[in-house]
């Protein structure tokens, strides 16, 4: 994957004042040791656990109560997708998912994303760019959407093709959707529409709404799903 696929960790850093703290879950031990090594020396992040599969992520996080979770989509006794809705399901403030896996076309991916995941990363992906999602993801304001995933869904879709259609968007709530599905954070969007940020976020929260998505990554999956972005968009 190149840089222009790897969505909006490529932006500006985003540096919280507050680390955010991160739960590292992947049944290799060889791998995690090495993510978490990686990543607790990266500015503005604090690894604070390891979990080895799903059934593990699940409770470590309920203990630790990361910020995100970099969670691997397969691994024993729960998958990815499974230990990522059930964080999403049981608690009032659950921490972001972001997706990491080795293959590009992974037949979980979209499924995870689908099940409430903010982002998805490869792992061979340079560590900067693993740790700029954690951030990014953390901020809420950026979704990872690279131009692989994007095929992903054309090719494979979710069945839920008919929410747009019923969702009555209005035409900037549209254009505003057509511009987060290029992966543009709220402060991008508003200079390009040139409105202010509050508007934005006022517009962002109207989508997710009419569409029933979890996150600003499932509206994006819907999009390309309904046919109102196509697969390679650019914005331009």
């Amino acid at each position: 994957m190149n840089g222009s696929e790897a969505g909006a960790a490529d932006g500006p850093p985003v540096t919280p004042v507050t680390p955010v703290t991160l739960l590292i879950a992947d049944d290799d031990e060889v791998t995690r040791s090495g993510l978490r090594m990686l990543l607790a020396a990266q500015p503005g992040i604090a690894v604070v656990g390891e979990a080895a599969d799903g059934v593990e992520a699940v409770e470590r996080a309920r203990q630790l109560r990361p910020a995100v979770v970099l969670m691997d989509v397969r691994m024993p006794r729960r998958n990815g997708i499974e230990a990522t809705r059930q964080l999403l399901a049981d608690s009032a403030e659950p921490p972001k998912v972001v997706v990491i896996t080795t293959f590009e076309n992974d037949d979980y991916v979209t499924a995870a994303l689908s099940a409430g995941a903010s982002g998805f990363m490869l792992k061979r992906l340079p560590v900067r760019q693993i740790a700029e999602a954690v951030r990014v993801v953390a901020a809420g304001e950026a979704i990872l959407f690279p131009a692989a995933l994007r095929r992903m869904v054309a090719a494979r879709p979710l069945g839920s093709a008919e929410a747009l259609p019923n969702a009555a968007l209005t035409g900037r709530e549209e254009e505003v959707l057509r511009l987060m599905a290029t992966g543009l954070s709220n402060p991008e969007i508003a200079e390009s529409l040139t409105v202010s940020l509050e508007t934005v976020k006022t517009h962002v929260g109207n989508v997710l709404t009419k569409l029933g998505a979890q996150n600003r990554t499932h509206a994006v999956v819907i999009a390309y799903e309904s046919g109102l972005v196509a697969p390679g968009f650019t914005g331009q």
